[in-house]
């Protein structure tokens, strides 16, 4: 699919509102994912007769241009763990891919309440630990345990991108956080760049399978690249507390926004 053909008339937003929230989507992405939490409903609104795998699809072709100008805007500033970035994105790329290729044969609601939980418990976790993610030492963490980061994120989160997808910017966030000591902002700097692998991979099965509206989507990944470059900047000058505190309130509206896809 590289047309809007058969899709039907603009409805809800229309394509202004549907740029506009790629740029949100951008901004969010970049300071610490969720960005598809703002984008796929947008898209559904905007075209309410568009497949749900033409909207994941158009989705990871947007997120794709913006995690990369996030993850290069990073870089120039702080720099991220080679050692474990590089590895982690590059085992994210097929994971992905695999997980994109079994999305149809496992339905959302199996996810929806298991990612509910695990966003809620992360919620928890980070309200009750005021310290947690923003003042950390990486340098005492051990090979081990840096091996099972990258081997978590770059396979399990990576795949789960590929078959479902919403939260993997704060499920990448807190595995670099917890397993390897880092502050907020740095394990974001390393999500970024993971991300880009994940969006890579599932991109690819989505191209092959004919679900990228490819000019739509080019659109959209030009505002995209302009939120993401306004985010990456915000977080930087702003820190890990302000990381933080976007992480907690993004959390709480994927919560809801699953909830209401599950119950609603």
């Amino acid at each position: 699919m590289d047309a809007l053909d058969g899709i039907g008339d603009t409805g809800g937003i229309g394509v202004a509102g549907l740029l506009a929230a790629a740029a949100a989507a951008g901004w969010v992405d970049a300071v610490v994912g969720g960005g598809g939490l703002v984008l796929i409903p947008a898209l559904m609104m905007a075209f309410p007769n568009l497949p749900p795998s033409a909207a994941l699809g158009t989705n990871k072709l947007t997120a794709v241009a913006g995690t990369a100008v996030a993850a290069v805007t990073y870089a120039r500033h702080t720099r991220p763990d080679r050692s474990v970035a590089l590895p982690a994105a590059g085992l994210a790329v097929p994971a992905a891919a695999f997980g994109a290729l079994s999305a149809s044969s496992l339905p959302a609601d199996w996810f929806r309440p298991v990612v509910m939980a695990l966003l809620i418990a992360v919620a928890a976790f980070v309200t009750a630990r005021p310290a947690f993610g923003t003042d950390l030492d990486p340098d005492a963490v051990g090979r081990r345990r840096r091996l099972f980061a990258v081997g978590l994120a770059g396979c399990g989160i990576g795949f789960y991108d590929g078959i479902f997808g919403p939260g993997t910017g704060t499920f990448l966030i807190m595995t670099f956080t917890g397993l390897l000591a880092m502050e907020f902002l740095q394990a974001s700097v390393l999500a970024k760049v993971v991300n880009v692998g994940t969006n890579l991979g599932a991109l690819t099965v989505f191209a092959a399978q004919g679900r990228v509206i490819w000019l739509l989507g080019a659109a959209m990944a030009v505002c995209n690249i302009v939120g993401a470059r306004l985010g990456a900047g915000t977080a930087l000058r702003r820190g890990s507390g302000f990381v933080r505190v976007v992480l907690l309130v993004v959390v709480a509206a994927m919560v809801v926004r699953l909830g209401v896809d599950q119950f609603g």
